[in-house]
């Protein structure tokens, strides 16, 4: 297949835009699958109520077909039909944050093919803030079924050039709209619950949800144990993980990582560090070392995760060892990544000496 690739950056004629979008539309509405871009990350779209489309979107990712969709409106009003009914708690949600970043669990209508629910009696539903996202589903005259644009399980890509690795060849096009703005998945709130329950956390904060709700809970399932059936996209399966193999050194673990990247680079590994200012300010000169470093703030972190990520990959680094951050505001949804992209190879400190959680081996040299 021909991959169309059409640049939508800011610079871009307004009627080129508009043209663009009635392409991508068209090819939406004949069951042909289109990237976008989103505040968040890049989506891969197709025609959210024809199930034959949404298949090709598995095929695309390679995703499970258990891994359930996210289905992308243009307006409020355009969730009713999708839904058998709304809370109280979906309704306020709706108000306060859409557009934008957040996802609201509900119960699904009889419309919504079981290839993008997975088979459950509930469907995620948002209203993205980005205008081409929001062109292209009013382009499309329909609802928008669309994860992550990337091979399944690797890091989201969050501009169109990370699309264009994964996707050349498995998709009908591909929307340029620049670099995304949040750079972490939406959140996802299960509306259906007594509580309101946060399946992923995201650029919407639980402050900022509790703010609007009160009571907010956070599912245990987050934690990534047990087998279970996910009711939203992110919760099973390993996913926005390099190729390396990767370590998240949490709490006082964290200044430790200096000296392990450094046995490692000395062992002939190539060793990528993903950290703060702060730490790689203590990394030492090693020709086996791949530094990406951040400041203080935790939404440039977010920004840039993905990407950093997969630049990791274009180094060929065989082992990451990244810095874990705090879990107030927009750090929840860092951590919940970078806790997945390890695989939960979390490393912590206990007796001044170096110990992973869940039962991970740690390589020798760490236990050194």
């Amino acid at each position: 297949m021909q991959t169309i690739y059409w640049n939508l950056q800011a610079d871009a004629d307004s009627d080129n835009k508009a043209e663009v979008l009635q392409a991508a539309g068209r090819l939406l509405r004949q069951g042909e699958v289109v990237a976008f871009p989103t505040e968040t990350v890049y989506g891969l779209g197709a025609d959210g109520l024809n199930g034959a489309a949404v298949a090709k979107i598995f095929a695309a990712k390679g995703r499970p077909a258990d891994n359930p969709l996210i289905l992308h409106i243009a307006r409020k009003e355009d969730i009713l039909p999708l839904t058998s009914g709304l809370t109280a708690n979906a309704r306020a949600l709706m108000e306060a944050f859409w557009p934008g970043p957040l996802t609201l669990i509900v119960d699904k209508s009889q419309l919504i093919p079981d290839e993008v629910s997975a088979g459950l009696a509930t469907v995620g539903v948002r209203m993205p803030s980005h205008p081409v996202a929001a062109g292209l589903i009013a382009a499309a005259g329909r609802p928008i079924a669309a994860p992550s644009a990337n091979i399944s399980g690797k890091p989201s890509p969050t501009d169109a050039q990370a699309v264009w690795d994964d996707m050349q060849g498995k998709i009908a096009g591909i929307i340029d709209g620049g670099s995304c703005g949040i750079g972490v998945e939406s959140t996802v709130v299960d509306t259906t619950a007594a509580v309101p329950m946060i399946l992923r956390p995201g650029g919407i904060t639980r402050e900022m949800l509790e703010a609007v709700l009160g009571a907010v809970e956070v599912d245990p399932a987050l934690a990534g144990q047990g087998d279970f059936k996910p009711k939203a996209p992110g919760m099973k399966y390993r996913h926005y993980a390099p190729q390396a193999a990767m370590y998240l050194f949490e709490g006082e673990a964290a200044m430790q990582i200096p000296a392990v990247a450094a046995k490692a680079a000395a062992q002939g590994i190539r060793t990528g560090v993903l950290c703060s200012e702060k730490i790689a300010a203590q990394l030492p000169q090693a020709e086996n070392m791949l530094v990406s470093a951040w400041g203080q703030d935790t939404q440039a972190l977010a920004e840039k995760l993905y990407s950093l990520l997969r630049g990791f990959d274009k180094q060929q680094a065989e082992l990451i060892v990244a810095e874990g951050v705090g879990e107030d505001g927009l750090g929840l949804a860092v951590m919940n990544r970078l806790r997945k992209a390890a695989g939960y190879q979390i490393v912590t400190v206990s007796g001044g000496r170096l110990c992973a959680k869940s039962g991970t081996l740690l390589p020798e040299f760490m236990l050194k």
